[in-house]
């Protein structure tokens, strides 16, 4: 597969088709949390508790897609979803803000994925430890560049990789959920309906299980990350809707199947991935044996796409002149090498940080979700500001539906940057705002000027959140 030369210089882009599309929406979701999902859905909920989360969350998560699934029709000139939509909503410095804490996300996500692996081997290999121990450092910095390389050999030879696992990996997860319909407990379903003895009220039930579904949730824009490699821009929004909604239809059925088997005591109980334990009550040992081959490969898989997303972002941020120039070039395969090659690296480094700070691990995985939740939020907003502004081309009922979904949009993300915790959006601007410094930087380059005087304003205000994070964490108040 080669590119060729466009017009301004730039290559075009390496086409994949919806289903590949498809394929990365599935492989950024369905990662490690699947397999944890019974036993944290059961510490908390029992069935009646878990349906309506699971209702609340799909619905404001559908909200989402269909955001996604309509700016790509309405705005097919913007590229990379997330970073685009927030700088043509809210100005340069929203993009950058939101494109950096998108692809920070990705890096902090992607140790947690090495990590997770190197400890669910380490049941069979204990040198492996839970992962921190300095030959599962190696084992996974081998793994890591071994990905870069496949990367970097082509960007649809990537995806199309990236498909292929996708659908080998969901396969066991619907063999699990086959093999508990065909053990299932009526009674053991009945007794879970209103969870584990002495649950809080259902609402507190609820409430503490949405909180369970954001990190599951993320990378439902990995369609509209990679647009710029879609034959139609039709087939962006098509394969964030079909993604997400095979996606959670999979989460569902995992989360709803495993009350039949086991009592909520239990399954609470049971060692993550707890996917494994019901596995077991049902088939015997080989059971955990063969969803801890399934979650290794499922990992791998979210690792593949993240990477692709994460190096995808900051090529169209930095084309656009809100990153230096070194993150825009690209291969003859079309692979943006210099993105590429700094979110590596910083995996890397992360990675061996992992030897000496495992809380600073635990603190970066929780980040995953308040640093991917920021550029959520702005993507809404800038379909709910699309949905008032612009109406060329729409009926009354159209334009009322669009609006009506981005509100809902708006408001759900909203509230899961609440809910993920006031520490971890300040700890989000302590990572983004010194990177400011790039933006800064690749802005003077051109001539341009920095800030406008609203972002002054957005930059003071997210200044002042990092230095409140610097100031918890230098008191102790903010444990790392």
């Amino acid at each position: 597969m080669t590119t060729t030369p466009s017009p301004d210089g730039a290559r075009t882009a390496a086409k994949v088709s919806a289903l590949t599309l498809a394929g990365l929406v599935v492989g950024s979701m369905v990662g490690a949390g699947v397999f944890s999902l019974p036993g944290r859905f059961a510490a908390e909920t029992g069935v009646t508790g878990a349906v309506i989360a699971w209702a609340i969350a799909g619905g404001g998560m559908l909200m989402l897609a269909l955001v996604f699934q309509r700016l790509a029709l309405r705005r097919p000139d913007l590229d990379a979803g997330v970073y685009s939509y927030a700088r043509a909503g809210f100005g340069p410095y929203a993009g950058f803000f939101s494109a950096f804490g998108y692809w920070a996300s990705a890096c902090a996500g992607n140790v947690f994925y090495w990590v997770f692996i190197m400890s669910t081997l380490g049941a069979v290999f204990p040198a492996l430890g839970a992962g921190d121990t300095l030959l599962a450092v190696v084992v996974s910095s081998a793994g890591l560049w071994l990905f870069y390389a496949l990367v970097r050999s082509g960007a649809r030879e990537a995806a199309a990789v990236n498909r292929i696992v996708s659908v080998a990996k969901v396969l066991p997860i619907v063999v699990f959920v086959l093999l508990c319909v065909f053990a299932f407990d009526p009674q053991v379903f009945a007794a879970n309906l209103t969870g584990a003895t002495g649950a809080p009220v259902l609402y507190e039930q609820v409430r503490a299980t949405l909180l369970v579904t954001v990190f599951a949730f993320i990378g439902v824009e990995g369609a509209s990350a990679y647009s710029r490699h879609a034959r139609r821009r039709s087939d962006v929004g098509r394969a964030t809707v079909l993604g997400f909604l095979a996606v959670l239809a999979v989460f569902m059925s995992v989360t709803i199947v495993s009350y039949g088997i086991l009592p909520a005591e239990e399954i609470a109980a049971l060692r993550q991935p707890s996917m494994a334990g019901v596995l077991e009550a049902v088939v015997g040992g080989w059971g955990a044996v063969f969803i801890g081959a399934a979650l290794v490969l499922a990992v791998l898989g979210a690792y593949l796409s993240w990477t692709l997303m994460a190096a995808e972002v900051l090529l169209v941020a930095a084309r656009a002149g809100d990153l230096p120039p070194v993150f825009a070039r690209t291969n003859e395969k079309d692979v943006p090498v210099g993105a590429l090659t700094l979110s590596t690296a910083l995996v890397q480094v992360l990675l061996v940080v992992v030897l000496f700070a495992a809380d600073a691990f635990d603190v970066a995985l929780n980040l995953t979700s308040a640093l991917a939740l920021i550029p959520y939020f702005l993507t809404a907003g800038f379909a709910l500001k699309l949905s008032l502004t612009d109406r060329t081309g729409l009926s009354r009922a159209a334009r009322t539906a669009q609006t009506l979904v981005a509100v809902l949009a708006t408001a759900y993300t909203g509230f899961l940057l609440y809910a993920a915790g006031a520490e971890y959006t300040l700890l989000s601007l302590l990572i983004i705002v010194p990177a400011t410094v790039l933006y800064a930087a690749a802005r003077r380059a051109r001539g341009e000027r920095v800030f406008s005087a609203g972002e002054w304003v957005l930059f003071a205000l997210a200044a002042a959140g990092a230095i409140a994070a610097a100031a918890l964490i230098a008191t102790g108040v903010l444990v790392i």
